[in-house]
């Protein structure tokens, strides 16, 4: 393609929570027409392979602290590739608007010229859960649920996580899981240690796994949990529907007694 016949775009498609199957249909379709994908850590191998072997693909993933690329290079980075490529697409697991910084990459390739659209991905906050039988809301239960983050960028507990320990609501926490303890303790003086809690990674995975407790006993049911994998904390009565809960909850009175 010649310079002066290609046309930047950028286009910011949710992969949804892990699983390749789970990208919408229009998410797909725009990965095959890319002409070349930005993609984070959470997006899975699986679904790379769905992107044509000949479309550049670049890794500008965060994790645990391990950043390929500060936020401001990767605004260049969708900016120059956009220029040079034609067609962008932003791959982001989960949804673009879920704590993914989109906002951020749209204002700045748009203050350029150049076009944004967003293909909304099925939130991991609601569909993990969701896989492990773990409603967000039930009736006589609770009628509300809130998503959020542990920490504010300097470390410190959002205010959310505060309000929404107050409350009857569901509460999914992301990036939480290495201040788990932190967390437990924040939330029992508002909920009591009886309450139950999730933590769900490598959530429509094959590996996926959930440990499932009361945060009156956090310390000692995550001894062998691995705080470096991503996860998704899930606090409140709903969890008590989770198959494996009542079974957990046997084995804890038992112990309890002896």
């Amino acid at each position: 393609m010649r310079h002066s016949q290609i046309r930047p775009k950028v286009t910011l498609v949710g992969a949804g929570p892990g699983s390749k199957d789970l990208i919408t249909v229009r998410g797909l379709n725009a990965l095959k027409q890319a002409n070349i994908v930005l993609y984070d850590a959470l997006v899975s191998k699986e679904l790379l392979t769905e992107i044509p072997a000949s479309t550049p693909k670049i890794y500008v993933g965060k994790r645990c602290g391990k950043h390929s690329l500060a936020q401001e290079d990767i605004n260049s980075l969708i900016l120059e590739k956009a220029i040079t490529y034609g067609h962008v697409v932003r791959l982001k697991g989960g949804d673009p608007f879920v704590f993914g910084r989109a906002n951020e990459e749209i204002d700045f390739v748009e203050s350029f010229g150049i076009p944004a659209t967003v293909i909304p991905g099925i939130s991991s906050a609601i569909a993990v859960p969701g896989g492990q039988g773990i409603p967000m809301t039930e009736r006589g239960v609770s009628s509300s649920f809130w998503v959020m983050t542990a920490t504010k960028r300097d470390g410190s507990f959002s205010q959310d996580l505060k309000y929404a320990s107050q409350s009857a609501c569901t509460m999914i926490i992301l990036m939480g899981v290495r201040k788990i303890l932190d967390i437990a303790n924040e939330v029992s003086r508002y909920r009591g240690s009886s309450t139950p809690f999730a933590i769900i990674q490598n959530g429509s995975l094959p590996n996926e796994s959930a440990l499932i407790g009361t945060l009156g006993n956090v310390k000692h049911q995550i001894l062998n949990l691995d705080t470096s994998k991503a996860g998704i904390i899930v606090i409140g009565d709903v969890v008590a529907r989770h198959p494996s809960f009542f079974e957990e909850e046997v084995q804890r009175v038992i112990c309890s007694q002896l």
